[in-house]
């Protein structure tokens, strides 16, 4: 009897023990992070005793969606990601406040609700035309002249006559495709070129008006050209069947020039053993000059009050943000461009190289891209870059499909 009773107290204690244990869960959308965030959790878990689950949805697989199935199973997230303004709407009654958090000293950078704290900004992240300098340089291109539409137009044109002579598929890596899910790259971050680029980072004019149902002719004319003008010299294929890593890996081998991504996939170039210099040009649509690239806090940690752990959750956001450990997965390990000032490593990595270099140097665009109702970019606009992309509209089709598109917006 007091065997079995010595054993019922030891599994009592072991089951304790293990209630105990704080169980985290973050919900996250970059894949190229996964596996660098699940090492770190792992090594978080094994200092502190408290589990940590990551769940990573993004890139080919609609991180939105996963999301909701996350809160719909039951067991909501301890820390989920939002990427702006239709996010936080959407989750803001389940969003805790992190005023006073330790991280929020370190950064300029916070998701704000007033003067509330409420989102840990993930990264600093940008994106223009990335591309292969060797290439450029046997083409007799020198990138820093690629800062407006007809600059851009000659050069494309150019390298496309020489794709026999450098081993080109197309002179640009560049996706639009619904099924491969890969609407993101054109219906958010290709349309934040239209509203952003040329402006002053406080300048909301562009995203105003489009959340008013209008455009600005000229400027959206010229816009929509731009994006007949990549797709033009794009890969068919791709543009319609190319996942995220089909396209860099056309980039990466050498078989275009130009890549339509962001520095997010930098461990993937990493990864890839890519040995030639890359870095930003920018999306220079319009006529006269425009030397800037897209740079900005495009997504945030958020701590979901309702789930049980938030103070445990914005602990880890503190180590993540004051800790050597913290600092060396978000700079080494995960090869990001930190929004935290007190973080002194510096990326190695070239296309966050590259948005630093343009960061100090001030030529930047702000993301509005995420002010945009949900759904929309991805879905709605989403689906009227890909009849572009297959040929089943011309541009000027194209430019009045995505000004009815946009003129529904007040009514959605």
């Amino acid at each position: 009897m007091k065997k079995i009773l010595v054993l019922v107290l030891a599994l009592v204690m072991a089951l304790s023990a293990v209630s105990a244990l704080a169980d985290i869960t973050i919900v996250q959308n970059k894949v190229e992070i996964d596996a660098a965030l699940q090492e770190y959790a792992a090594a978080y878990s094994a200092e502190t005793g408290k589990n940590v689950k990551v769940i990573t949805a993004g890139g080919s697989s609609d991180y939105n969606t996963a999301l909701k199935a996350e809160f719909a199973s039951g067991k909501e997230p301890d820390i989920f990601v939002i990427e702006g303004p239709t996010g936080y709407e959407l989750y803001k009654d389940k969003i805790a406040d992190m005023t006073g958090a330790e991280w929020t000293q370190y950064t300029a950078a916070a998701y704000m609700d007033g003067d509330k704290v409420v989102g840990f900004p993930v990264a600093v992240e940008g994106y223009g035309m990335a591309y292969n300098k060797d290439i450029l340089d046997k083409a007799g291109i020198d990138p820093a002249t690629l800062t407006n539409v007809d600059a851009y137009a000659a050069a494309f044109e150019k390298l496309d006559s020489m794709k026999d002579e450098l081993g080109l598929d197309a002179v640009v890596s560049m996706v639009a495709g619904t099924a491969p899910g890969m609407t993101w790259v054109t219906g958010l971050h290709n349309f934040n070129v239209y509203l952003s680029v040329g402006l002053d980072r406080n300048d909301t004019s562009i995203i105003d008006q489009v959340l008013e149902g209008k455009v600005d002719e000229d400027r959206f004319h010229a816009y929509c050209e731009y994006v007949a003008l990549i797709f033009k010299y794009s890969d068919p294929e791709m543009l319609l069947n190319g996942t995220q890593d089909m396209q860099l890996a056309a980039f990466a081998n050498g078989k275009t020039a130009f890549y339509h991504q962001g520095n997010w996939m930098d461990p993937n170039i990493v990864a890839l053993g890519v040995e030639f210099p890359i870095a930003y040009a920018p999306h220079a649509f319009l006529h006269e000059d425009t030397d800037g690239i897209l740079v900005n806090a495009p997504s945030w940690y958020v701590v979901n009050q309702n789930a049980g752990n938030a103070e445990e959750a914005i602990e880890f956001l503190n180590a993540l943000a004051t800790t050597e450990a913290g600092h060396d997965y978000m700079v080494n390990k995960a090869a990001m461009v930190p929004a935290f000032t007190n973080v002194t490593l510096q990326p190695a990595t070239p296309l966050s190289k590259s948005v630093m270099e343009w960061n100090a140097a001030g030529k930047t665009y702000s993301w509005q891209q995420y002010k945009l109702p949900d759904g929309f970019g991805m879905g709605t606009l989403g689906a009227i870059y890909e009849l572009l992309a297959s040929g089943a509209i011309d541009e000027p089709t194209f430019e009045q499909m995505m000004k009815d598109a946009i003129a529904t917006i007040p009514t959605l």
